[in-house]
């Protein structure tokens, strides 16, 4: 639940207080705190507009030294508020990653306020591991990535670990958690 008109600022919130406070993803702190994370607002209002940007994004990322920016959020408040048409586009911009020749070099991965698994309702708390306050593509790195996971000691017990985070803390919890400042 976005708590300011400004996405950037919501997705910065968070990233903080969710992802790395939480714990949710514990590869975000390094980068975060070295400033390699880059933060776009999209203005697109149509699907194409917003997969033109996609293709712009994925080239800075590729061009672009990991030192200096190692992830990509691209956030996009005004298309794709709607969990089944956001869930849709992203075999397009898996046709993006394979159009510009980058499948293996990086990765679109999703985040929605609405974001729903495939078998969970619509309330269950498993869905805000990847629930963030405006529909939000993040680009990675697959170098990144596989490093990331070969220094952690058991990555499958990440998944499980979120869900019981969020058990504990419930969607009340959740909302608590962003609101605050």
């Amino acid at each position: 639940m976005p708590t300011t008109t400004d996405p950037i600022a919501d997705t910065r919130r968070w990233l903080e207080k969710a992802v790395i406070g939480l714990n949710l993803c514990p590869f975000a702190k390094a980068v975060y705190v070295k400033e390699q994370v880059r933060f776009v607002l999209s203005d697109a209002t149509t699907p194409e507009a917003l997969l033109e940007e996609l293709a712009e994004e994925l080239l800075f990322l590729r061009d672009t030294p990991a030192e200096q920016v190692d992830t990509t959020l691209v956030v996009h408040p005004q298309v794709l508020t709607d969990f089944l048409d956001y869930n849709d586009f992203l075999d397009n911009a898996d046709a993006a990653v394979e159009a510009l020749d980058l499948q293996g070099i990086l990765q679109v991965a999703s985040f929605h306020p609405h974001y729903q698994f495939a078998g969970a309702a619509p309330d269950d708390v498993s869905n805000y591991t990847n629930r963030a306050p405006w529909p939000t593509l993040h680009l990675l790195r697959e170098d990144s990535v596989e490093r990331a996971v070969a220094a952690f000691p058991d990555p499958d017990v990440i998944v499980e670990r979120n869900i019981a985070t969020l058990d504990r803390l419930g969607v009340d919890g959740w909302n608590q958690l962003l609101a605050g400042e």
